[in-house]
């Protein structure tokens, strides 16, 4: 049988470190190389205690995350718990959502990925040499997520640890050559907002591996420890990191590139080579993650009735939703050519958190429905962590431009019209 079939499911190819890799990859991309020197100008000598505190607050909404998790083995993630809360309409809402704000940072990705290339070959500055090659790196990347999960596992190993070793080699070379900072005076905190919305970000993508519920193994209990492992990862490196760049003294460092001059200055040029070749590999990994797990969104959503039933085949030579991962590199593909992810990427400013706010609610709206609802203490403590999650989330919604209402309303109306048009063809 050549073609793909809807009557296989997908394998359940992923274990606990699958999980939190693709939790890892999803959150560490190219922000890494610039975070440092953003959050050092934001909170000085005090941004690794920012960043651990910060780690405490995300895990109030990754608990609802991971709650919800235990409540679903299907693939889909916020999507799939806003669908089933809420309803098939709020369900699209938020796939959509999801999806164009997805797609739009992968385009955009391509685009950093072929800088950080053209800075170490300047032949990739040629802008018919960049498209062509954008064009082949989603072919690979298509390649690498179609021809099965386990494979997509193993190439999201090689790309974490040539991201990862460059970076630990030189922040633990500048910690031992300089010691750990102490000393320092207690900032002036007068960008309170902009460094929330910078880790914010940092912190964004944590929760990827719900999306893949569908292909992990004891989905309930794998995923839910995943999204805790991952956080714990994430906030002692980016601590590190920043205790290595202000030992390596910040002052000396390029602000504008900060690994990179903090690496040649530990290394020289060597160094400065080291966190490029790092670069790409940190930006590729990261595309990956994202070409593994949006695709199963799609592929949870037609399988349930949200969009056309071929985008729900089964590849039975990889046991891949074939059809929806080229479906979403196709769209990759068209946004990175034309230029107009930079659009979608202005209208979709808001909209995580959005989902995130519908998700949050999604937990109290189940347990009305008396699915898996806490009793006695614990449901007063789990009321206050939702309720803590949706005003940390509200507040960060706060700080969005006011722009950035009409065209979130606009991606409102639109995806009102593709829900409207789907129920009609179906």
């Amino acid at each position: 049988m050549n073609g793909a079939s809807t009557h296989n499911q997908p394998p359940r190819a992923i274990g606990l470190a699958g999980a939190v890799l693709i939790n890892l990859n999803g959150v560490i991309g190219s922000g890494i190389f610039a975070l440092p020197a953003l959050l050092y100008a934001g909170a000085g000598g005090y941004a690794p205690l920012v960043v651990l505190a910060y780690a405490l607050l995300v895990a109030g909404p990754s608990l609802v995350y991971a709650r919800l998790s235990t409540m679903h083995e299907q693939s889909g993630g916020p999507q799939l718990y806003v669908e089933h809360a809420f309803g098939p309409f709020a369900g699209f809402q938020a796939g959509w959502f999801l999806l164009g704000q997805n797609l739009a940072a992968r385009a955009a990705n391509f685009h950093v990925l072929v800088s950080y290339l053209a800075a170490l070959f300047p032949l990739f500055d040629d802008p018919a040499i960049r498209l062509a090659t954008i064009a082949a790196l989603i072919a690979l990347f298509t390649g690498l997520a179609a021809a099965g999960t386990r494979n997509s596992i193993r190439a999201l190993w090689l790309g974490t640890l040539l991201k990862l070793g460059p970076i630990l080699l030189i922040c633990g070379a500048g910690l031992l050559a300089n010691g750990v900072p102490t000393g320092f005076a207690l900032p002036e905190f007068g960008e309170v907002e902009s460094i929330a919305l910078l880790l914010a970000y940092a912190y964004s993508g944590g929760a990827l591996s719900t999306v893949v519920a569908g292909e992990v193994r004891e989905a309930r209990r794998t995923v839910y420890r995943s999204i805790f492992v991952n956080l714990a990862l994430i906030a002692v490196l980016y601590a590190f990191v920043q205790w290595a760049y202000i030992a390596i003294d910040p002052q000396a460092v390029n602000a504008d590139r900060p690994l990179a001059s903090a690496g040649e200055a530990v290394f020289g040029p060597l160094g400065v080579a080291l966190i490029s070749v790092a670069a790409i590999f940190s930006t590729g990994a990261n595309q990956l993650s994202y070409f593994v797990s949006m695709p199963r969104l799609i592929y949870g959503m037609a399988s349930r009735g949200l969009l056309p039933a071929l985008l729900a085949r089964i590849s039975p030579r990889f046991g891949t939703p074939t059809p929806a991962i080229l479906c979403y590199a196709m769209i990759v593909l068209a946004l990175a050519l034309s230029g107009t992810f930079a659009t979608l990427a202005t209208y979709m400013v808001a909209l995580e958190t959005l989902v995130i706010l519908l998700t949050v609610l999604a937990l109290p709206m189940l347990w009305r429905a008396g699915e898996d609802r806490p009793q006695g203490p614990m449901l007063i403590l789990w009321s206050a962590l939702v309720l803590f999650a949706l005003v940390f989330n509200l507040w960060l919604l706060a700080q969005v431009p006011l722009s950035s209402a009409l065209p979130t309303l606009g991606v409102l109306a639109v995806g009102t019209l593709l829900y409207l048009l789907a129920r009609r063809r179906a």
